[in-house]
């Protein structure tokens, strides 16, 4: 379970809660596509129904979020960090409104900033990849060039050379704009090529993009590894893995503090401590993971809880301290 930040709960509210997506849709399989799981599950748990709305460029974001606060929706969550701009700009305006964002802070009274130690989970599955590979090399291929997707694969590089130092960790992104998380053809093109460099194991992080990663790791024979949700089910016995993102846990409790007058806003910052971050094992990649696999990341997971052994994070200094090929 999350942690409850703030005071104990003062009343039951009735709420009107609005979200609006991050490009690439909300059936993206992967990141909006938790968002919007987490709010289905506050609905069906509470009856509170929401409304939510699929940005198609970063342009739509303001108009979008400001709509929602102009309406009485309360809370508004804005899923992705390209909504910081219009949130920083709009939440001011209605101060009586609580905005939440995904993946970046904003520093404003009525905003609760939810943000995830992803490289605590990437280096689980980087430690996984280099234990499955039979080639001593391993992908990644990223989304959008930002620090972000450098400390998904800066963990993943981690976990990798803490399996086999001698282990080569490829690795493209797929762009500089929005755009690059919406080229499924980019993705499987990057994925062909790592291939082609001798990886056998291909993580993504790169929204709907990554859908054309596990398609061509699927197609050349190799093992690709999900992000975001568990896509183990798009290519079962194909996908090694998939790093989880609770995006669904983060939303549904974000709603549920609303409802339940235990909102606060200010950081939460979720790891594997608070299970925030994950991996995913389930029947469709049960027979990949083998015995020593699932002891060697399940030691991983319990030294980096209890604070012996650290995950570098990237965007703490802009670097990275393995190497890449």
């Amino acid at each position: 379970m999350l942690p409850t930040l703030g005071m104990a709960p003062a009343h039951a509210e009735t709420i009107k809660p609005a979200l609006v997506y991050s490009v690439g849709g909300k059936f993206d399989k992967s990141f909006n596509e938790g968002a919007y799981k987490g709010a289905e599950a506050f609905k069906a748990r509470t009856g509170i129904d929401y409304r939510d709305f699929e940005i198609r460029n970063d342009g739509q974001s303001e108009q979008a979020i400001r709509n929602f606060a102009k309406r009485g929706y309360d809370p508004v969550i804005a899923i992705g960090f390209n909504h910081a701009n219009a949130v920083e700009k709009v939440a001011p305006d209605f101060p009586d409104t609580r905005f939440a964002i995904v993946d970046m802070v904003v520093d404003r009274p009525n905003v609760r900033s939810i943000v995830f130690r992803e490289h605590e989970g990437t280096y689980l599955v980087g430690l996984l990849a280099a234990m499955a590979s039979k080639t001593g090399a391993v992908g990644f291929v990223g989304g959008m060039d930002i620090p972000l997707i450098r400390r998904v694969a800066c963990g993943y590089a981690q976990g990798a050379k803490g399996a086999d130092p001698n282990t080569r960790v490829l690795q493209n992104m797929t762009g500089t704009t929005g755009a690059a998380w919406t080229d499924p053809v980019r993705g499987a093109e990057l994925t062909r090529s790592q291939i082609s460099r001798g990886a056998d194991v291909i993580f993504h992080g790169a929204g709907t993009t990554g859908l054309g990663v596990l398609q061509a790791a699927a197609d050349a024979g190799k093992l690709g590894i999900g992000v975001d949700t568990n896509q183990n089910y798009l290519h079962p016995g194909k996908v090694l893995t998939s790093m989880l993102k609770r995006v669904d846990v983060a939303v549904d409790k974000a709603l549920t503090d609303a409802k339940d007058g235990r909102w606060t806003p200010g950081v939460q910052a979720l790891g594997l401590a608070e299970d925030g971050v994950g991996w995913a094992l389930d029947s469709n990649n049960d027979a990949l993971i083998s015995a020593d696999m699932r002891a060697a990341v399940a030691k991983a997971r319990d030294d980096i809880v209890a604070g012996t052994l650290s995950v570098h994070d990237y965007t703490s200094d802009d670097s990275c301290p393995v190497d890449t090929n």
